[in-house]
């Protein structure tokens, strides 16, 4: 590619690229396989081409300094390093160049190591064939690349903290110690979340409040803390570093100048049920959570309160001396801008009278781990006795049933996490209370997998609780006593055992939280999604985004506060620096092309692209700041109206060309995904599996931005076989570009049975980093593949004439 420059005249004149190729042998590694003094003479021959040398350890800093000494002396303006794979030193060279002075995305890197030497030592003379013709590839790219700048983005220093559980407490406190101002958006009337209801924690035995209790203070005494109770984020937009959040406040009907009196309590006439204590107690229209609630302010219970009702009563108003009373309180809508957003939502405890063969509901003694837990705080329903509801004394047997609703096709099929561990809890505060007192778990396994948590389960073990491996079918209640009968198998026989109380151990159910604005997905279960489960558990794939607790996936009160402090950590690491660089791989739109259809919109997994005025044929626009450059965008447009910075369309057809230049019928194209299948063909050479020679890969960042014409345009060309690969389904480093990259597959069978190619010479592979081994097969069973399959010989495409009545969608996706 040439550049245009203007002389003193004014006149535009072009200016070939000036291209410089640094030839590494990597000791051994390369030099040994590959004769590199070949591929050097090869490459003076290559247009553009201005100097070439070989190196003995290119990355080395003697290496390093060859390569700016090189550019200064031949006036380059590019370079290509063929050496070992980009993902490895693709950085480093990066960094070398703009220490030249030439921009650091006009660097390229011809991977001569994994995708050559070792995999094909046997092979030295077609190995060395095969270099030459990787480096050339390389090199026609390279002709395009364009000098591009990172942008940068103001980051503001204010993180959002949705949640106020002992996640959100805990990434708010890290983060407001370390001087940031932090949001916290609490939807109850007090943070604390299921912790504060809680009697006793595991595996310490130790109060729960008592030790959760000082943070909430800490919280609402911190001065860069700012707590919004009642309250949702009702909508989200910008992008990182520069979110704008619009939050709704609802009304609680009591001001800041509550004192926590109780007089209003006292003469309120109302009594309903108490949701904090799981229903089994009773409270009033209007209440104090618990007694350590923060805010420490009284709430008023809108749907239950008789003075909000057109008969009015009037009574906790009259009662308030500090008239802390609004019944004219209403929602409010409060903006405001934030640099990171921490989700600590929490999860739903599991409705237990979903699983109706155990009888929660409809028999009164059979409870649900929360339930047992309120009966057992001082501060409970029944001041901290645990009795029968059916007759209010003590029960001389308990059962309990773990995995209730959970490890089950039919509910959950996850394992929740930390049930067995509260159950053990549960039989050492129950045997610790009454020692006479018979308990039996039916349990399929038990999970001890936490720090102390086996000497906990040998502590339950010793206290005489029987642990029957079961999973019961049912549960019958005796109509005359209430007693209840277990219906299970175990070791293959039947067994009926009656308890006077069955305790079922239930998990949590996905949060389901819907977040208007935030781009973050769920998982089947309705858990959001992280960027990737070992490397970034804490990250979304919107930058910026963190997940805490079990929003994510169900788990103890340890691992939820570890993951706070490690997302606060992420955070604070954005919010230090003050700026956000996002990298110069994004979708550029052509306004004079567009047709405004709407395709890019919903590829985009990241809301990058939006239109403005469809009716108005408003041509999309893209967002770089939120853009990730995956590229499935463009490879579904129909216009061909985007253009991929750093993997555009011409890279890729020039690399196709080089690569099918000789012997095409022989070749086999393989796309590769940068994060995954690419990185896969680099394991396949770390481990030395070795697959046949003439594969050539062409790498992009998805297998997404793979259009279905570079397929065409490799079958036109000649080429043997295709191959698309990338990552496993629910693993895109991008979360859906290999879902609608799949989607392609329909539209090019049809182009090729209409051009009469074997089918079997296109296939789509999902191949994951550390799959070398599935890699080469998959090589070297597509090579065998078009040894047997006959060539037909590809002709030009009909005039797409069906445009005109097929919708953009149906084009894209060639239905």
């Amino acid at each position: 590619m040439t550049e245009e420059n203007q002389d003193k005249s004014g006149e535009v004149r072009k200016t070939e690229p000036k291209i410089g190729v640094f030839i590494c042998a990597c000791g051994k590694n390369i030099g040994k396989v590959v004769d590199v003094e070949a591929v050097k003479d090869y490459t003076e021959g290559l247009d553009n081409v201005v100097y070439v040398e070989t190196n003995k350890y290119t990355c080395s800093e003697v290496g390093q300094r060859k390569i700016e000494e090189a550019v200064k002396k031949h006036g380059l303006d590019r370079f290509v390093v063929s050496a070992c794979s980009p993902r490895l030193h693709g950085e480093t060279f990066s960094r070398c160049a703009t220490k030249c002075g030439v921009n650091g995305y006009m660097t390229e890197m011809a991977n001569i190591r994994e995708h050559c030497s070792w995999v094909h030592s046997k092979e030295p003379e077609k190995a060395t064939e095969k270099a030459k013709e990787l480096v050339e590839m390389q090199v026609a790219k390279i002709r395009h690349n364009e000098p591009l700048d990172v942008v940068i983005v103001p980051v503001e220093k204010t993180a959002l903290v949705i949640g106020g559980g002992i996640g959100g407490i805990q990434s708010a406190l890290d983060m407001a110690d370390a001087g940031f101002k932090v949001v916290i958006v609490e939807k109850d009337a007090t943070i604390g979340g299921q912790m504060a209801r809680l009697d006793k924690t595991f595996p310490t035995i130790d109060c729960s409040i008592c030790i959760l209790g000082p943070k909430m203070n800490d919280v609402k005494n911190h001065p860069n803390i700012e707590l919004i109770a009642t309250a949702e984020v009702s909508m989200v937009s910008g992008f990182t570093g520069n979110f704008d959040i619009e939050i709704t406040q609802h009304p609680r009907y009591v001001t800041k100048d509550c004192t926590g009196c109780s007089d209003c309590e006292e003469v309120c006439p109302v009594q309903v049920p108490n949701h904090e204590d799981q229903n089994l107690g009773w409270r009033k229209a209007i209440y104090m959570p618990f007694p350590q609630a923060v805010p420490p302010w009284y709430i008023l219970d809108e749907k239950n309160c008789l003075g909000l009702n057109p008969i009015a009563c009037g009574k906790c108003l009259e009662a308030c001396e500090k008239v802390a009373i609004d019944y004219h309180d209403h929602a409010r809508i409060r903006r405001l801008k934030a640099g990171t957003i921490i989700i600590a939502t929490g999860a739903t405890i599991f409705d237990a009278s979903k699983i109706s063969e155990y009888g929660w509901g409809r028999y009164p003694n059979v409870l649900q781990t929360m339930e047992l837990d309120r009966m057992l705080n001082a501060s409970g329903p029944t001041d901290g006795e645990v009795v029968r509801p059916t007759t209010l004394e003590v029960p001389k047997s308990v059962a309990f049933i773990l995995c209730a609703g959970s490890r089950h096709i039919k509910y959950n099929d996850y394992c929740s996490n930390f049930c067995c561990m509260a159950t053990l809890k549960y039989a050492l505060m129950l045997k610790d209370h009454y020692p006479e007192i018979d308990i039996s778990v039916f349990y399929i396994d038990i999970r001890a997998f936490g720090k102390n948590y086996e000497e906990f389960y040998k502590r339950a073990r010793a206290t005489g609780t029987k642990f029957i491996r079961a999973r019961p079918s049912a549960v019958f209640e005796d109509k005359n006593t209430k007693n209840l009968r277990v219906e299970a198998v175990t070791d293959g026989q039947p067994i009926s055992p009656e308890f006077e109380m069955v305790v079922l151990s239930v998990g949590f159910d996905g949060p389901k939280t819907v977040i208007p604005g935030l781009p973050i997905s769920t998982d089947a279960n309705g858990f959001f999604v992280e960027a990737h489960p070992k490397l970034k558990p804490v990250d979304t794939a919107t930058d910026g985004v963190f997940l805490v607790g079990a929003c994510d996936s169900p788990k103890d009160i340890r691992e939820t506060v570890t993951q706070a402090s490690a997302a606060a950590s992420r955070a604070m690491r954005l919010m230090g620096k003050g700026e956000y660089e996002v990298e110069p791989i994004f979708a550029n739109v052509n306004p004079e092309t567009c047709t405004s259809c709407g395709i890019c919109v919903t590829r985009c997994p990241y809301t990058a692209i939006t239109i403005e005025d469809k009716k108005a044929k408003t041509p999309a626009i893209v967002n770089t700041a939120l853009c990730k450059g995956c590229g499935t965008c463009a490879g579904d447009c129909p216009e061909n109206s985007i253009t991929m910075q750093h993997f555009t369309d011409e890279m890729i057809y020039d690399q196709i060309s080089v690569a099918l230049n000789k012997n095409p019928e022989e070749k086999v194209i393989s796309y590769c995904c940068n994060w995954c299948s690419y990185a896969g063909s680099d394991t396949a050479g770390v481990g030395r599996n070795y697959y046949p020679t003439n594969v050539r890969i062409i790498r992009t960042m998805c297998s997404g931005r793979v259009a279905p014409d570079f397929i065409y345009k490799a079958f036109e060309q000649g080429a043997g076989g295709v191959l698309l690969t990338g990552c496993h389904p629910a693993d895109c480093h991008y979360m859906t570009g290999n879902d609608f990259a799949a989607k392609r597959e329909k539209k090019i069978r049809n182009w090729m049975k209409k051009r009469g190619i074997n089918q079997s010479r296109f296939q789509i592979e999902w191949i994951s980093a550390t799959e070398g081994k599935k890699f080469s097969g998959v090589m070297q069973q597509m090579t065998d593949t078009i040894g047997r399959v006959p060539i037909t010989r590809p002709v030009e495409p009909p005039p797409k004439s069906f445009k005109k009545k097929a919708t953009p969608e149906q084009i894209a996706t060639g239905d």
